[in-house]
């Protein structure tokens, strides 16, 4: 729960550090005094979009920080959440921090460690929760009241059980339209498909043809160049009159002859009759390969036919060389396949998506049972709660209707109201007033905050459109909730809910010469006094304002 609010340099605020405490604490304050600024504050570090102007004038930057007591929370679960984002995990505190530069840039850190707004928003999310006027509007949306009955059915697990079956079959599904309508295009191509396969398969392609073909049509095209260069190189090699084979082996005699007068001779003969060798060898295969260089007018066409052939394939089908036609030819088999085989593989993705569906179905109904008798229980804690609140003729159900499965269930969930008995039950953002809305959210949250235990509930400004007997009980459910474990804060503006709480905080707002700063102080026993007594009868405080304020403080 939260344990100290920082804040610096934030709109009209320089710095304010304040404490709070377990149960039910209220915050009071003249309108426009700044009770919004907390909020707003509070907001910020629960992920809120962050704005130039929220650092006060004259300011480089303001931070917002809060310490949390974590040792009310589910361990496992805030443990999980630090270690799956690198985080430093501390089983009894938690610091969030944001901070807010005059460019409106900002930056957010848990721990002290950096972090990225959606990490702070994520944790933020599990250690506080904020409930504004706006979220009254949440009524009008059937997410908001299927998340209600799913939380009271306590159904998360099979939730996610379902949300699993349910990816499996959306992405089945996705397969088996795309196949479908590959089919249907495939068909519809089906002849110029089997004539690309025709015209590749009939070419009979090989890997390394075409460099090959190339280098013999080159080879061909100068065979006039290679064959007089190859026998005027032969005729040096191996001429009758002064071959140069000859003549080394002449060299390498003479030298030989004179090894026993003369030994050094000995090593230069040898590395000479290697060289006789050598010289031997490459004069008999240029005489080889002078037989083999014929330009052969038929062989010459064939080739610089089959590299047409090849070269108006490349250009055709936009490829490079002859493995991008082979590959062309393999991705045309295997259309072609799926052509000849589309019914048998249409029927086994079509009896997928249907063993998936049939699970799918059997999960969603199992869901929409738990629903089902949460919503009964939701009807009827909700009517008791109404009751006491101000509309004792109040009927209230929660339709479950079926629906083509999706991504929660099958399940249409529908808050239904009436605060009078003769009149017919309709969607309750349509016919409850703002403050029949206001008590019913209330409710709500009082059912919620008891199904999964979070901690710490600020409601801003939840008795809207409420006074006298019902603020009281509202006080009541606030001070129960506050009381069960769970950190309550209520900022309000009317005497019978801040009579109520355990700690009582009172923003104002003073001029200085620096101008308008927004304080926030604890309310000791007798400035709770004076508050409340202006909460009654405005700035001029009478003694039965007071003596009224006194009995207030003593019905709590």
């Amino acid at each position: 729960m939260l344990k100290i609010l920082d804040i610096k340099n934030f709109t009209l605020i320089d710095h304010l550090q304040m404490q709070f405490f377990p149960g039910f604490s209220v915050i009071t304050g003249e309108t426009g005094a700044g009770k919004s600024i907390v909020i707003g504050a509070i907001g910020l570090l629960l992920g809120n979009r962050a704005d130039a102007r929220q650092v006060k004038k004259g300011r480089e930057k303001c931070i917002i920080e809060a310490t949390f007591d974590l040792s009310i929370y589910h361990s496992d679960v805030l443990k999980d959440f630090f270690l799956n984002n690198d985080l430093d995990y501390e089983p009894n505190e938690c610091i969030l921090r944001r901070e807010v530069n005059v460019n409106g840039k900002s930056r957010a850190f848990v721990n002290d460690t950096p972090v990225n707004l959606s990490t702070i928003r994520e944790l933020g999310e599990q250690l506080i929760d904020v409930h504004s006027q706006h979220q009254n509007l949440l009524l009008n949306k059937e997410d908001f009241q299927l998340n209600v009955v799913d939380i009271i059915a306590r159904d998360k697990l099979q939730l996610a059980d379902y949300k699993a079956a349910y990816d499996q079959l959306r992405k089945a599904q996705k397969e088996l339209d795309d196949i479908r309508l590959q089919i249907e295009r495939n068909h519809e191509n089906e002849d110029f498909l089997r004539f690309q396969h025709k015209e590749l398969s009939d070419a009979n392609l090989q890997v390394d043809e075409q460099e090959s073909l190339e280098q013999a049509a080159e080879i061909m095209s100068h065979a006039e160049d290679i064959k007089r260069v190859l026998h005027e190189a032969d005729q040096s090699l191996y001429g009758e009159e002064s071959g140069i084979v000859n003549e080394t082996r002449n060299i390498s005699s003479q030298l030989h002859n004179i090894e026993s007068i003369y030994p050094g001779a000995s090593e230069l003969a040898e590395r000479l009759d290697n060289c006789y060798i050598e010289l031997k060898d490459i004069s008999q295969e240029i005489s080889s390969k002078m037989d083999d260089i014929e330009f052969d007018p038929q062989r010459f066409n064939d080739i610089n036919v089959r590299l047409d052939t090849i070269y108006t394939l490349q250009q055709k089908y936009h490829v490079s060389d002859v493995k991008g036609l082979i590959d062309k030819l393999a991705e045309l088999d295997s259309l072609l396949n799926n052509i000849d085989n589309s019914d048998e593989r249409l029927k086994e993705l079509e009896q997928r998506v249907e063993r998936l569906s049939t699970k799918c179905e059997e999960k969603a109904n199992a869901l929409s049972a738990l629903r089902k008798t949460a919503a009964v229980e939701v009807e009827k804690e909700l009517s008791k709660l109404l009751v006491p609140l101000g509309i004792p003729n109040v009927r209230f159900k929660v339709d479950v209707k079926k629906c083509a499965l999706g991504p929660t269930g099958n399940d249409k969930v529908l808050f239904l109201f009436s605060a009078n008995s003769s009149t017919e039950m309709q969607p309750v953002a349509q016919v409850a007033s703002g403050g029949e809305i206001a008590r019913v959210m209330l409710s709500l949250k009082a059912m919620i905050s008891k199904a999964i235990g979070l901690p710490t509930i600020i409601f801003d400004e939840i008795d809207t459109g409420v006074s006298g007997r019902v603020a009281e009980q509202m006080a009541y459910i606030m001070r129960d909730m506050g009381d069960a474990h769970r950190q309550v804060i209520c900022i309000t503006h009317l005497p019978q809910i801040a009579a109520f709480g355990s700690n009582h905080y009172k923003v104002a707002k003073h001029e200085t010469s620096e101008g308008t700063i927004s304080t926030m102080t604890k309310l000791n026993d007798e400035q709770r006094i004076n508050e409340i007594a202006q909460m009654l009868s405005g700035s001029d405080i009478s003694q039965a304002a007071v003596d009224n304020a006194k009995s207030l403080l003593k019905m709590k």
